[in-house]
């Protein structure tokens, strides 16, 4: 039995549309652990219990981190997750709350990732938050989801991190038969490494996170991410903080759910009717959740904004 649950696939009357748009919404949230991570670590971890692994290692900025703690204890695996000096205690809390050996080091992602690796031994399977194919191919399911209830989508709109998701999901389109079907995927400006990346036609570095959206802040993307962008039709663009932020605060009226401004970056598009989603019948959002922010930071980040 697999780890994550088949999510509800909704239609949203309250999301603005054109005339004749249909704006659907996979609801990656509800996902046990608060986000779509559960799906692809999930299988992974799964894997490699059958593999034989005795211990689960993983690096997060926070979900990836909850994920595995989700899966190890369901498992009956120990983990350990080593996350940055930036990851919220709130986060902290719910991977401890996993039973998970919590690790907190370095000022960036990417210091905890070089420490997590540097402490496997025999036994150990590390689980990379995003770059890993056993990921892409958990993640895509779903796609197979949707495809099962009957909806084709025109186009899939979802948030970019270091792109763990985007891979699944163009995965899942191609192996459902929607090659065609293009992706928008949507950063927030200071955590835009992909926009970047496309825009200079080569894989770039940030030189740091400068976005309240966490969950997107991976300096670098995946190289998958890249390549599939030559394979299969996608748009790059990018939000502020205080669009994503608007976009949570309405779809918590609107549908009575939180999400992290990772998540309300794909909302703010479609909050804001952006041109680029004009001539799409039929749209998917990609609700991916994210539990790492309370609506009390929310709020306070939102205030921040106001006044700076």
């Amino acid at each position: 039995m697999p780890l994550h649950i088949q999510t509800p696939l909704l239609e949203s009357r309250a999301i603005p549309r054109r005339d004749g748009q249909r704006i659907w919404m996979k609801m990656e949230a509800l996902q046990p652990p608060g986000s779509f991570k559960i799906r692809g670590i999930g299988y992974a971890c799964q894997l490699y219990q059958q593999r034989g692994a005795r211990r689960f290692i993983s690096s997060s900025g926070g979900n990836a981190g909850i994920a595995v703690a989700y899966a190890g204890r369901h498992l009956d695996v120990p983990v350990v997750v080593v996350v940055p000096e930036t990851t919220s205690e709130r986060a902290r809390q719910l991977i401890r709350q996993e039973n998970a050996e919590l690790v907190v080091y370095g000022s960036s992602w990417q210091e905890a990732n070089e420490l997590a690796q540097s402490m496997q031994s025999e036994g150990d399977a590390f689980l990379h938050p995003f770059d890993d194919p056993l990921l892409w191919q958990g993640h895509a399911s779903m796609i197979d989801e949707v495809a099962a209830s009957g909806l084709q989508p025109d186009a899939v709109v979802l948030s970019v991190g270091g792109g763990g998701l985007l891979c699944g999901v163009v995965e899942g389109l191609q192996r459902n038969g929607w090659g065609g079907v293009p992706v928008v995927a949507v950063e927030t400006l200071g955590a835009d490494s992909l926009h970047q990346s496309l825009q200079q036609n080569a894989r770039i570095q940030l030189p740091g996170i400068s976005s309240i959206a966490t969950s997107l802040g991976a300096r670098q993307v995946c190289e998958q991410s890249l390549i599939l962008s030559e394979r299969h039709p996608l748009q790059s663009l990018v939000v502020s903080d205080h669009q994503a932020l608007q976009a949570c605060e309405r779809f918590l009226d609107d549908h009575r759910m939180l999400v992290e401004p990772a998540c309300g970056a794909t909302l703010a598009l479609a909050y804001e009717q952006q041109d680029v989603l004009a001539g799409y019948r039929n749209l998917l959002l990609i609700v991916c959740g994210g539990v790492t922010a309370s609506y009390q930071q929310i709020q306070q980040w939102q205030t921040d904004h106001r006044g700076s």
